[in-house]
């Protein structure tokens, strides 16, 4: 007993260690995370070095599946931003009803006319494949940066179908096991344990919410632990009630905790991702190190051909279909249908189901594992690795996601806001004093008088989906601490600040982050007397070739002397506000404000007494002196 004690101990713990390394590795080679999870867990696995035997768990392996996936999905229903959600809720609603079917019937048939597998094998592994799952397009995500309609497309299919898979593909068991064919049985069935499971979720999230927010006598701490407590209570009581209806209980529990707005949401996140990944790379490693090599090179070239159609076929007719009358673009659905990885659900239903089907005397169970395990190695290793490449050539990143969330209000704040605006952009302002924020109102622009450093106010506000993150307030150290949080809380695509050359900070800069507005150690105070005084001429200009140095010589010279300060650059149709750091290149529209002291008495003869700036070509910048040297100069706007 003492051995076999030791033995799971060693087990456990090369499995944790393999899988965090994994993971570290992932992190540091930017690739999807289970690519390295499959290949460490079948290095360790019987196949390898067998320092992993997943039999020793016994029923074991099934508690902690179990348990680990109601963890995962729980965590995918509380990270669902339910506002992105709304944008795209009638094709996530298509994808989890219409789209299961479609993908259930498509895999099938591939399964069965490509692969050979008899019909009621084909339609068990289509049950089981008609799944994404959080844990494989999370991660992706992150790495990849889509637009906001795109990733929450994808993120609420990938949580929310989970369990209508894990259910569907229990109830295709069934009817292999029992030869219970009748459809309106199985669709009566399917849709009970959802009912039962979300209304359990419903209730048991909307009671746990409220307590989280009456009990303040309790820690941060304590209060994470008592939501894993609780989560994993109403899981247990889901399926006592009716096997399978736990996974949907899960998933509701978290999107309904999300929807109270408990304190500290952010801290619980942290908490439940980290445990998440803990997660997620013990169950892949156990999962993999059970895999026989031998019969996935079995299947033959018909199950490769299987998982072919299963990507390139049937989930582009899927997402076309579903996605319909949505207001998704073609750039965006042909993304959509290139990225569909499997992920733990699938592992861990068909691994448990190579057991049952075992138990029973019925053949295939180890084909369908197989198969099940070649589709999640095909879908991460070819959609994973190219999700970047595909983004990017379809224009789709979150580069092109556009808004300014702007804390500061001020003239030149106020000013690059307008110039947003006119782009038909989103900019909200956020600022905590009272006449401040009504001289904003009165032009026009959102106004939150609040404190940016309260994410509750930076989530309102819409960060989550804004392209532009800019901290102008009159305190550099202030500016970078907001830039901080905000990087940290919510990852805008874009993060700037203004702040002097060598902030005094207890923490530096991250300069891969965070980023210096418009120039090194600019005098806000100055330019915003400026503008109040009416001193300013507002310009564009666009850098050509030839003559791009010393258009950029010419630049830097006006820069340097305090006459011209960067505003705003245009390239390839993104408006962005300059970082101090950027390199200007040929084709660039470049916004800029010009110091313009000109007496009052010629600027009311002149009619320059307006308040309105409009842009416009001034000869100061564009009439480039020839007799510049563009080797003195910085060829950067920084």
């Amino acid at each position: 007993m003492e051995t076999s004690s030791f033995h799971i101990t060693l087990l456990m713990v090369i499995t944790v260690i393999a899988g965090i390394t994994a993971q570290v590795l992932a992190d540091y080679l930017k690739v999807p995370a289970i690519v390295f999870l499959l290949l460490f867990g079948i290095l360790v696995g019987n196949d390898g070095l067998s320092l992993v035997q997943p039999s020793l768990l016994g029923s074991g392996l099934e508690v902690i599946v179990s348990l680990s996936v109601a963890l995962i999905l729980f965590e995918g229903g509380l990270s669902l931003d339910l506002r992105a959600l709304g944008q795209v809720s009638g094709s996530i609603r298509n994808l989890v009803t219409f789209g299961t079917l479609i993908t259930l019937m498509g895999a099938g048939m591939a399964a069965h006319w490509l692969g050979e597998f008899p019909w009621p094998i084909a339609f068990l592994y289509a049950s089981l494949v008609v799944v994404t799952g959080p844990t494989v397009i999370g991660p992706l995500l992150k790495q990849v940066s889509v637009d906001r309609q795109v990733s929450a497309l994808l993120e609420g299919e990938g949580v929310l179908i989970d369990p209508v898979g894990a259910i569907l593909a229990v109830l295709v068991l069934n009817v292999v096991l029992n030869g219970n064919t009748d459809p309106l049985e199985i669709m009566g069935q399917l849709l009970l344990r959802l009912s039962i499971g979300a209304g359990i979720g419903v209730i048991g999230g909307a009671i746990l919410g409220w307590f989280l927010k009456t009990a303040q006598f309790m820690s941060e701490e304590l209060k994470n632990l008592v939501v894993l407590a609780a989560l994993w209570g109403l899981f247990d009581v889901a399926e006592l009630l009716m096997s399978e209806s736990g996974l949907m209980t899960t998933v509701v529990t978290g999107m309904m905790v999300r929807y109270v707005g408990i304190p500290d949401m952010r801290q619980l996140l942290r908490f439940k991702g980290q445990l998440t990944i803990l997660a997620v790379s013990v169950l892949f490693i156990l999962l993999a190190a059970d895999l026989s090599l031998d019969s996935i090179v079995a299947l033959g070239w018909g199950s490769v051909l299987t998982v072919l159609a299963l990507m390139w076929v049937v989930r582009p007719i899927n997402i076309w279909i579903c996605t319909l009358k949505s207001n998704l673009n073609w750039r965006q659905k042909l993304f959509a249908s290139w990225v569909s990885p499997r992920g733990i659900v699938s592992a861990s239903v068909a691994s448990l189901f190579a057991i049952l089907l075992t138990q029973r005397g019925i053949n295939g169970g180890d084909s369908i594992k197989a198969l099940v395990f070649l589709t999640i190695i095909m879908t991460v290793v070819i959609q994973g690795l190219t999700a970047q490449w595909m983004a990017k050539t379809l224009g789709v990143t979150s580069i092109s996601v556009t808004g300014a969330v702007i804390v500061g209000s001020n003239p030149l704040s106020r000013l690059i806001g307008k110039l947003f605006q006119e782009r038909d952009e989103l900019v909200v302002m956020i600022d905590t004093d009272t006449e401040a924020c009504e001289k904003a109102r009165q032009q026009g622009l959102t106004v939150y008088q609040s404190s940016a450093l309260d994410p509750n106010v930076l989530e309102e506000a819409g960060l989550e989906s804004i392209g532009t993150f800019l901290a102008m307030t009159s305190n550099g150290e202030v500016n970078v601490v907001l830039a901080e949080r905000a990087n940290t809380e919510f990852k805008p695509p874009r993060v700037l600040a203004l702040f002097p050359g060598e902030p005094q900070t207890k923490t530096t800069v991250n300069r891969e982050k965070i980023q210096q507005a418009f120039i090194p150690d600019l005098p806000l105070k100055q330019w915003n007397s400026y503008l109040e005084d009416r001193e300013v001429k507002l310009g564009e200009t666009v850098l050509r070739e030839p003559g791009l140095e010393f258009q950029r010589a010419h630049l830097q010279a006006l820069i340097r002397s305090g006459e011209l300060i960067p505003l705003l650059l245009e390239r390839n149709g993104n408006l962005q506000v300059i970082p101090a750091s950027e390199s200007w290149q040929a084709g660039d529209q470049i916004i800029y404000l010009l110091h313009d002291p000109k007496p009052q008495l010629l600027k009311r003869l002149s009619g320059s007494e307006k308040s309105d700036l409009t842009l416009e070509k001034h000869p100061v910048v564009e009439e480039v002196p020839l007799v510049i040297e563009p080797q003195k100069y910085k060829v950067s706007a920084g």
